[in-house]
């Protein structure tokens, strides 16, 4: 007997064989029971994953001698007719090749004749978006009214190009991707009953391949049952089809992950050594990527993340944030696409693992920004505040273990001058005093008279006169705020936000832009009062003030002139009629 490939040979002939598509046949099922038979039916969706065959399956169950039944035997005349493709009742039509308003004339002159030997005249129609938009137009009349023993079926990898005039006069049914884990089990059955061995890992890796397509993973595990003896694994698979394997994938991002640039470029040589093709290594890369920035986002479902968790080491999966994942993808990506143009694709994946090495430590723009505010809140609260070194303090200023912000508000630092110690010079013994050589005591009238000493009179000190106190002007502003800053003080902040000084015999005013940092300013007016004194030996008061706006700097000028007009009327026993 001849070779039959395992997609036609595993063809479902019972909608029970269908995989994957539940609803479908469900629905299919329910309306042959119920005798409620459309005249024309719609199947869309990708390929491979059952249209054809149920359309097949749908033939056979409205011309099977014990139907219409949801389950056809399969022995009949007609059902093996139909199987087998030579039944004359049941036409089959390639809609890429037969896209004229001719062929679809042909379609409308048969209708007229009834079944030969079945039940139902179907007409099956594949690829119909392939069909031309007048034949499209010349086959509306006939799907809308045909004959009760008419039946169409059309089916479509793309249904958006199918007119809505023809979808609507179908019943549409939409098939869907067949999900992984299905695929999978499917092919084990399928080695079991040819007697292959085949691991799970190889099976998950054709499954994966596959896409979602029946016919596709069944014609790729016919490719490696081919050079696989009887053992289908995943170390051939990779050796014969040039895959990089996940294994090679890890080392690198290892490599990457500790910063061995040189180690990862050595990998990734050997892997590219060993026949995998660049595009095929930038795939596997942005893949892995992929899977990593999914299982951040908690996701643990195979089907979706397309590798098994367990094969990539912990230390990877938690290594990289979500964003630093999402610019790696995205540097794959847009690798994949350029170098079709470059100068040596070669050159450019090597240049992009290169990149990879800083991948830990790199941050978008709005990382940046938000830190940034974090640090600016930081320093307006004073929780930072801590760390700027501090000065000497009093013992039970230090014992108070009370916030930095109510220390600052509350109680003014007090500064203490430490003076160097000095090391003590050594104790020099005086040098003995000679004692007095002894006289002769003089007789009473040589004795001389006592010499009274004159008393010296103390000169006090001259007056120590205080440092002259300099005119202070808003250009010492930039001085003070340095000095705040230099010792971490977020009080010199506040100085930023002057803007007018003046200074008089009575008092020192600094006007400020907000009623913030006016009232910030009054909170720790003793820093400030101690600040200014050290600066420029001004020790009087000080005033803190806001600037008024416009409209009220215009009213209040507005209110002088009138006061000052109203003086100079009463001045001359007059009135003021009008202002300008």
């Amino acid at each position: 007997m001849a070779y039959e490939v395992t997609a036609t040979r595993k063809r479902p002939q019972l909608f029970d064989g269908l995989v994957g598509q539940q609803f479908v046949v469900s629905t299919i099922k329910n309306s042959i029971e119920q005798g409620r038979i459309a005249h024309a039916y719609l199947f869309s969706g990708p390929r491979g994953v059952g249209k054809t065959s149920s359309a097949r399956i749908l033939a056979k169950a409205l011309n099977c001698e014990q139907g219409p039944t949801p389950y056809p035997c399969g022995v009949c005349a007609n059902c093996r007719e139909i199987t087998q493709g030579n039944s004359t009742d049941v036409i089959e039509i390639d809609g890429a090749s037969n896209t004229s308003v001719n062929d679809i004339r042909v379609i409308k002159d048969e209708v007229l004749f009834p079944p030969q030997s079945c039940r139902y005249k179907v007409y099956i129609i594949d690829e119909v978006h392939m069909l031309s938009t007048s034949a499209f137009n010349a086959l509306l009349k006939t799907i809308e009214e045909p004959p009760e023993y008419v039946v169409f079926i059309f089916a479509t990898t793309e249904t958006q190009k199918v007119p809505a005039t023809i979808r609507s006069r179908c019943q549409q049914f939409h098939f869907q991707l067949i999900p992984l884990d299905i695929i999978k089990d499917v092919l084990a059955q399928t080695a079991a009953e040819m007697g292959i061995q085949a691991e799970d890992e190889a099976l998950f890796w054709i499954a994966k391949e596959s896409t979602g397509s029946m016919r596709d993973a069944y014609t790729l595990f016919d490719q490696v049952v081919s050079f696989s003896n009887g053992m289908v694994t995943m170390e051939q698979i990779q050796q014969k089809l040039g895959l990089a394997g996940l294994d090679k994938i890890s080392a690198i991002i290892g490599a990457l992950l500790e910063e061995q640039t040189g180690n990862a470029l050595q990998a990734l040589h050997a892997l590219l050594d060993s026949g995998v093709s660049v595009e095929q290594c930038i795939k596997d890369l942005a893949e892995y990527m992929r899977t990593l920035l999914l299982i951040r986002r908690d996701i643990t479902n195979e089907s979706i993340l397309g590798l098994q968790i367990s094969q990539i080491p912990e230390a990877i999966r938690q290594a990289y944030s979500d964003e630093q994942l999402e610019a790696a993808v995205e540097l794959f990506l847009k690798l994949y696409r350029d170098i079709r143009f470059s100068l040596n694709p070669r050159f450019e994946l090597e240049l992009a693992v290169s990149r990879l090495t800083h991948l830990r430590h790199m941050a978008s723009s709005a990382t940046l920004v938000r830190k940034v505010e974090e640090l600016k809140e930081s320093l307006l609260s004073g929780e930072i505040a801590q760390a700027r070194p501090q000065l000497a303090k009093p013992i039970e200023t230090i014992a108070q273990k009370a916030p930095v912000q109510q220390i600052v508000q509350s109680t003014p630092i007090k500064e203490a001058i430490v003076e160097p110690i000095v090391a003590p010079k050594p104790i020099v013994p005086p040098a003995p005093i000679p004692a007095p050589k002894p006289t002769p005591e003089p007789t009473p009238m040589a004795r001389p008279a006592p010499q009274v000493e004159p008393q010296r009179k103390e000169v006090p000190p001259p007056p120590v006169s205080p440092p002259p106190v300099k005119h202070i002007t808003k250009d010492l502003l930039p001085e003070l705020i340095q000095e705040m800053a230099a010792e971490r003080d977020p009080v010199g902040i506040v100085l930023s936000q002057v803007v007018e000084v003046s200074h008089d015999d009575k008092s020192l005013r600094f006007t400020f832009a907000s009623n913030y940092a006016m009232e910030t300013a009054r909170q720790n007016s003793e820093r400030l009062k101690a600040l200014v004194a050290r600066h420029t030996g001004y020790d009087g008061p000080i005033e803190f003030l806001k600037t008024l706006p416009k409209a009220d700097l215009a009213q209040s000028e507005k209110r002088q002139t009138n006061e000052l007009a109203n003086t100079i009327a009463t001045m001359f026993r007059g009135e003021v009629l009008h202002l300008q």
